[in-house]
């Protein structure tokens, strides 16, 4: 028993620090790249991507999924710095290779235990429609604590 408390004392100091390195780190809000990327989809916070997946990102706007995302040299160059600044270290849990966001190891794992059906129901479609189950995705939010299934339902109520 003494051994059990020593042990659970001694990892007492490091549960914060393992507890905010899963988080994402809120940034202030920068209203080029809100007012750009929110037009089509959800503006994600930068700290979803590496910073070198942002990069490639920004220099491939013209085939963007499909579409012509192009911008204007200044508001481009401001949306690469506030990238470069806020976006995660390289390699690991947030880099893609096919830059989507929905393909980095930590949206696997986090999303690991959504059902199927929830993946396919009209209101999700895909992985990249956060605001779907996330209530506070347009804000860069997606605590657990706000969860909800397409129908409304908080989420471990399902």
């Amino acid at each position: 028993m003494k051994n059990l408390i020593r042990i659970c004392l001694l990892g007492l100091p490091l549960l914060p620090f393992s507890a905010l390195a899963d988080k994402n780190v809120t940034v202030p809000p920068h209203k080029a790249y809100q007012a750009e990327c929110s037009a089509c989809h959800v503006a994600y916070p930068p700290s979803m991507l590496s910073r070198q997946d942002w990069a490639k990102m920004m220099s491939g706007l013209n085939k963007h999924y499909g579409s012509n995302a192009t911008l204007d040299d200044k508001t481009l160059a401001d949306i690469r710095q506030y990238l470069a600044a806020n976006g995660a270290d390289s390699g690991g849990r947030y880099s893609s290779a096919s830059l989507r966001i929905t393909d980095t190891p930590a949206f696997r794992r986090k999303h690991h235990e959504v059902p199927n059906r929830m993946w396919q129901d009209a209101k999700v479609k895909n992985g990249a429609n956060c605001g779907a189950c996330h209530q506070g995705a347009d804000k860069g939010s997606f605590s657990e604590r706000d969860l909800r299934t397409p129908d409304g339902r908080r989420w471990e109520d399902d």
